[in-house]
């Protein structure tokens, strides 16, 4: 099976077009990064501007707000919201891509069963999203803590802000991270799923964009049946529990505890959740397609 992921990563790196995801983080990121650079201080203003009448901030304040863990955090809150569609552009043309070409009936008269062929399949579009991420956490995180430095983070919430010690940043920055690999691997293992069904990519990357953005505006929806009923199991709900690991607990006075997290077993259910789906997206994908007529 090694060999044939081996294959299969080749066949996925080879394509031009497997590059335009990393291309167009790429590009995202240093557009933000030279737009902040260079007018900053616009920046700023327009993040406190929802604070002003509660807090007063003065320009040393501002100055130590501006550094790379800030910037990191205003990239991942744009991109990560872009990235479901660059996963599935890989993961929606792994079977149907190949029933396209009409080799998929030639690759399966190799000496491997159907579900080895099928996690291999997805094991391939799993590693690509990982690369995907380290790529985007290469050039946001260390790439913004190369141009702007580094200082404490400070998060800014409806009700106030979050702020956090410089020593206390990094690690959250790793978890979120790690957080945002299973949720885009969600995505990745619903496009896959999809593309058992389809005869041509295409098909199975819209349908996934699709149902991501419904699913994604049902989240934002405030409903109160459905907040309690259907709104806890959307997958699109849960994506954005990452933002969990930056809001953390503080004592009687309103002091930051350092280290702390203000609801880590609400993270630790979206996770769980998020891995639930994988498992049934994947799952269904492998049985579906081991009772599938292979007619390409």
């Amino acid at each position: 099976m090694l060999k044939l992921l081996k294959i299969e990563l080749f066949k996925i790196f080879k394509r031009p077009r497997t590059y335009i995801a990393f291309g167009a983080i790429t590009a995202i990121v240093l557009l933000i990064q030279v737009a902040v650079k260079f007018d900053g201080k616009s920046y700023v203003d327009l993040l406190l501007n929802n604070l002003k009448d509660s807090f007063e901030f003065n320009d040393e304040f501002k100055f130590k707000l501006l550094n790379g863990y800030l910037i990191c955090f205003a990239i991942l809150n744009t991109l990560l919201v872009s990235m479901p569609l660059l996963v599935a552009l890989i993961a929606g043309d792994s079977i149907a891509g190949e029933a396209n070409m009409g080799t998929l009936r030639l690759s399966l008269t190799k000496p491997i069963s159907r579900t080895e062929y099928m996690i291999v399949k997805f094991a391939a579009s799993v590693i690509y999203t990982m690369a995907l991420l380290l790529w985007l956490a290469l050039l946001a995180l260390f790439g913004s803590m190369l141009i702007f430095g580094t200082n404490d983070l400070v998060v800014l919430r409806s009700d106030g802000i979050e702020q956090m010690k410089s020593f206390d940043v990094l690690w959250r920055y790793f978890a979120a991270f790690g957080y945002a690999a299973v949720a885009l691997t969600t995505v990745s293992s619903l496009a896959f799923l999809l593309s058992v069904f389809a005869e041509n990519s295409i098909g199975p990357i819209i349908a996934t964009m699709s149902i991501v953005i419904v699913f994604t505006i049902l989240s934002e929806m405030n409903i109160p049946i459905y907040n309690d009923t259907i709104k806890p199991y959307l997958f699109t709900t849960h994506m954005v529990a990452w933002k969990g690991f930056f809001y953390v607990q503080a004592d009687a006075e309103g002091t930051t505890i350092n280290g702390s997290m203000e609801n880590l077993p609400a993270v630790m259910r979206s996770l769980s959740i998020l891995l639930v789906y994988i498992g049934l997206f994947f799952g269904t994908a492998v049985w579906v397609f081991r009772k599938k007529d292979i007619l390409t």
